[in-house]
């Protein structure tokens, strides 16, 4: 089994190579996914990430969960902890940790236990063990009482057969790719 630090690097490698127009067709499949599944269909509110960095574009989702009247929440690093935010549009988004577009604090703090929850990643197993960025923040967020259906979202090429894991992760309820719901 691949250690983390190589599993982040091959990923990277691997997200480097995909063309722009590649990233966009793969995340339109994996949101055709997203919307497919049960859980989605019910939500009255999904939190979301804003991608990075060739990862999963969220964009799509964000502008599908709107026109079909769902709520989007999305996160503000502060501190070591995520604060969500609603958004309603894009210009609620402002550069934020990282230069990763982050909701304005002007808007209202979203404060949901039962949302439809996306989480990002680095990798990726069909058991559905996650590698991170190494923060923690998704992991400290979720710790928090809740009965989010969480669903990872990630390119098949971030799927290994095997990632290295902890007792205390939190896994995420699916596995989202633009081949596969796992």
């Amino acid at each position: 089994m691949q250690e983390k630090k190589e599993i982040r690097k091959t990923v990277q490698s691997r997200r480097d190579a995909a063309t722009d127009e590649q990233v966009v067709q793969m995340s339109e499949k994996v949101a055709d996914f997203i919307e497919s599944i049960p859980q989605y269909k019910e939500a009255d509110c999904v939190y979301a990430y804003i991608d990075f960095n060739h990862e999963v574009k969220t964009d799509v989702i964000v502008k599908r969960a709107w026109a079909s009247g769902k709520r989007v929440a999305v996160p503000k690093v502060v501190g070591k902890d995520l604060i969500w935010y609603y958004i309603e549009k894009d210009e609620d988004l402002e550069p934020g940790y990282m230069g990763i577009p982050e909701p304005k604090t002007t808007l209202k703090e979203a404060h949901e236990t039962d949302a439809f929850f996306i989480m990002p990643g680095v990798a990726f197993d069909r058991g559905h063990h996650r590698v991170g960025y190494g923060g923690g923040y998704y992991d400290r967020y979720l710790e928090k009482p809740n009965t989010h259906y969480k669903a990872a979202i990630a390119f098949e090429f971030q799927i290994f057969d095997a990632v290295p894991f902890e007792a205390h992760d939190i896994l995420p309820d699916a596995i989202v790719s633009e081949k596969a719901i796992y």
